[in-house]
């Protein structure tokens, strides 16, 4: 996946973060993360975006040695968040003459980053609009809420190119060798998620383009199969089921709950289920826990009471849901208790605000620890979903 080749005149001059902790101060990131930049060398030099602060010298570095002593003519801005934009500055004192191309949200947006000293040169773009460089001319998209307001694309007509900004993005350094949808995914969901009917309005308008090469804002650039990865935005945006199966997300205080998760996702795979996973949701990354919510279409909430509630860990998780716009699935609830169980209301009270969301009539309250007699139960619930 660190094949950053694109052509004789479009370069890569990103730059990857190995030693990032946390994306956006709450992703995990154990490989890291990629900040993608571009260079297009023709008549008129055009950078496609900048880079985190974290990494602006050795992208500095890296445009330096790619312009080959000449200077850029043009930076097109696709996304202000600071991953992509927090080297504007340093990048517009590098080279004073350039001009900064973006829509008019971008430089409503700009001055509440940096202070610029003189004023900077700017070409405001709406849809639509092109860009000629010489052989190479861009035509701007605009894709507002994917997942800012100001976002915008851009397509180079000669080489088929699709400058996707944050879409088709994903975690991990590019010499990070992994599967691409997984980390993909979890960054689709966490980061863009809520935002699905925008991105299906920019899938629209990316269909009528003939694109040969996707060149996005983070991760590998994708040049084969590109079928493969339109289709799973589409599935992921169109809020569908990726896969056959079960997710069950347990927060278990004394590992009581826990047991009567596990062995539900045993009756469950011994009942004939596709696929179960299962994760303590006070445990794992809840960024993989909201991206396995997404990836399937039947989910169980086991969790205990807590405070006249619901377990704090599990009720995060189910926030995190929400504000991700989690929708179009069925739900199975367990709970537990030891002498007023209120998990499973608490549960369905937070699930009533989210879209589409079927819950199975069969709720299995265990009291205190799972026993023989409960087992019934579970089977029941695990019928009840598999057959919904």
């Amino acid at each position: 996946m660190s094949d950053t080749y694109i052509s004789p005149d479009v370069k890569y001059i990103g730059v990857d973060d190995r030693d990032i902790d946390l994306f956006e101060s709450q992703y995990i990131v154990p490989n890291g993360v990629s900040y993608n930049s571009y260079l297009i060398c023709d008549d008129k030099i055009c950078v496609m975006d900048t880079v985190d602060k974290r990494k602006t010298d050795k992208w500095l570095e890296n445009l330096k040695a790619a312009l080959s002593g000449k200077a850029p003519d043009y930076l097109v801005i696709h996304h202000m968040e600071p991953d992509h934009a927090g080297s504007i500055k340093s990048f517009v004192e590098s080279y004073p003459d350039v001009t900064l191309v973006g829509n008019a949200k971008t430089f409503a947006m700009l001055p509440q980053f940096f202070d610029f000293e003189p004023e900077y040169k700017k070409l405001v773009v709406k849809e639509g609009d092109t860009l000629s460089l010489g052989s190479h001319t861009l035509t701007f998209v605009m894709a507002p809420m994917v997942h800012w307001p100001e976002v915008m694309v851009s397509y180079e007509q000669s080489e088929k190119i699709l400058f996707s900004a944050d879409g088709f993005g994903k975690f991990g350094a590019l010499d990070t060798d992994e599967d691409w949808a997984c980390e993909a995914r979890r960054y689709y969901f966490n980061i863009v998620g809520k935002y699905g009917a925008q991105v299906q309005s920019l899938l629209k308008k990316a269909s009528a383009l003939d694109i040969k090469i996707i060149c996005p804002l983070h991760g590998p650039i994708l040049k084969e199969n590109l079928g493969y990865y339109i289709d799973l935005y589409d599935t992921w945006s169109s809020y569908k089921p990726e896969a056959e199966g079960v997710f069950i997300a347990f927060a278990s205080i004394h590992g009581n709950t826990a047991k009567a998760a596990y062995k539900l996702k045993e009756i469950l795979e011994a009942k004939g289920a596709k696929k179960v996973a299962i994760a303590d949701v006070a445990r794992a990354d809840v960024a993989e826990c909201v991206e396995d919510a997404f990836k399937y279409g039947k989910i169980v909430l086991a969790a205990s009471s807590y405070d006249a509630g619901v377990f704090a860990p599990m009720a995060d998780f189910l926030h995190h849901l929400q504000t991700k716009a989690w929708q179009n699935r069925t739900v199975a609830i367990v709970e537990n208790g030891s002498w007023g169980p209120t998990a499973a209301k608490t549960m369905k009270a937070m699930l009533e605000g989210m879209k589409n969301i079927t819950v199975c009539e069969s709720v299995v309250t265990i009291r205190s620890a799972m026993k023989e007699s409960d087992i019934p139960c579970l089977e029941k619930l695990a019928d009840e979903l598999l057959n919904a």
